[in-house]
């Protein structure tokens, strides 16, 4: 029985997906209750589709890099491997497309009478139609399920590496700045009258967002990684008001339900990163309706 239970950490797969969901869970649970107090849950959205044709672009241009490369006299780039040098492209790729959605969608919003969520529904739609095209238009043997869905037990230390530079990058700024997001978030023009630069943590914030869905692409995919943006915030927002404290809850719920979602996915037989969103969608539910009851039932008394 024992042995059945720790059958997961048995496999190298299984521990590096648990480690790279674990570097995960911090930056995008912090992030999470930013996007929840913002209103900007749409954001989320719009940005990880908007990648998409980052994603192919990189991978388009890979074959000429590669030959670039091999021209150089430098023997270091002789002989990198070839899918490292895909993946650094597609990651620069997809954070490329990201900065032009959030730096588009914020340029058309405040610059016509077209309401913000409105703006975000044709940026991120357009993108993603245009990576479409570009991928349907090109024969690869890239799998673009992997970069719509994630491919979370194929990750290697390459993309653990990736993740772990760019999320230590995300936590460091936004908890060494996050009295000033939260300022901004709440009264921007207090913000400005107090001399914080506000189009600075605008853009600061939106880079945040774009760099955090390039971390998690590989692992939770396109579709997915929305989920793991909104739904830790959501939840200890239903738990707490105390925005520190919403913080910890958030990042512990995270972690738990990526932990637990690679874990029970192996005996179930399902794709980890669906399992992970399964997850945190019942813990929402059941937090949801505990204090939905509770609520009625102090009312009642």
């Amino acid at each position: 029985m024992i042995d059945q239970l720790l059958l997961p950490f048995q496999f190298s797969f299984m521990l590096k997906g648990m480690l790279i969901v674990m570097i995960l869970s911090i930056p995008m649970a912090m992030l999470s209750c930013f996007l929840i107090l913002k209103g900007w849950a749409l954001l989320g959205d719009a940005i990880s589709h908007a990648v998409f044709p980052g994603v192919v672009v990189g991978y388009m241009t890979t074959p000429w890099v590669i030959a670039f490369l091999a021209s150089l006299p430098f023997a270091w780039f002789q002989h990198m491997r070839p899918e490292n040098i895909t993946m650094t492209l597609i990651t620069c790729g997809a954070f490329v497309a990201g900065m032009v959605c959030a730096l588009t969608t914020g340029f058309l919003g405040s610059n016509s009478r077209i309401k913000q969520d409105t703006v975000m529904g044709v940026v991120f739609s357009s993108m993603f139609g245009l990576g479409l095209v570009l991928a349907t238009s090109i024969y690869s043997s890239l799998d673009l399920n992997h970069i719509l869905f994630g491919n979370l037990l194929g990750v290697n230390w390459l993309d653990i590496t990736q993740t772990a530079v760019i999320s230590a990058i995300v936590t460091f700024i936004l908890g060494a700045k996050w009295r000033d997001f939260m300022l901004y978030i709440f009264d921007s023009v207090q913000g400005r009258a107090m001399g914080l630069r506000i189009p600075l943590l605008h853009y600061t914030l939106l880079t945040m967002i774009s760099l955090t869905i390039v971390a998690a692409l590989k692992a939770v995919g396109i579709v997915l990684v929305i989920s793991l943006l909104i739904a830790p915030g959501a939840i200890a927002y239903l738990v707490t008001k105390r925005f520190s404290f919403m913080l910890m809850i958030a990042i512990l719920i995270a972690a738990f339900s990526g932990f637990l979602g690679i874990y029970l996915s192996l005996f179930i037989g399902s794709d980890s990163a669906s399992t992970i969103v399964l997850i945190l969608t019942l813990i929402f539910i059941a937090i949801f309706m505990m204090i939905f009851f509770r609520r009625n039932t102090v009312q009642e008394t």
